[in-house]
């Protein structure tokens, strides 16, 4: 059964920082592109980072560009995010995906398909 487990979210001030994880099992981790979501009440869901299995492609949410960072630790089947100098509007459900089989852009812009899984989700509020 694959799971990928959220945690590290939180409540904290603006200009603070969090740093998520997501823990992946049941899945052959370097096969998959690998990504971080986020989806505010009442607001669509946004592609925020996109990480390749290699790392070699990285890429980033014009609105988190500089202040967030997507990294990865394949021995320990672990995907991160980094936030630094959070803003009130960052406030969301922060999800991690996976996919092995669709392009960088349909993943960032369509959610995981068939062959892909989301987790569930973890809080992150930020006050101003």
């Amino acid at each position: 059964q694959v799971m990928l487990a959220e945690s590290g979210g939180g409540s904290g001030p603006a200009g603070g920082s969090l740093r998520l994880s997501c823990a992946a099992s049941g899945l052959t981790y370097i096969n998959y592109d690998m990504a971080w979501f986020r989806q505010a009440p009442g607001n669509m869901r946004e592609a925020v980072a996109f990480i390749s299995p290699a790392s070699s492609t990285i890429y980033y949410a014009a609105s988190v560009e500089g202040r967030f960072t997507i990294s990865q630790e394949n021995a320990k089947d672990t995907l991160y995010l980094q936030m630094n100098s959070l803003q009130p509007e960052d406030t969301a459900m922060y999800y991690c995906a996976a996919d092995s089989g669709c392009t960088a852009w349909t993943l960032l812009n369509m959610g995981p398909g068939n062959s892909g899984y989301w987790g569930q989700g973890t809080q992150v509020t930020v006050s101003s």
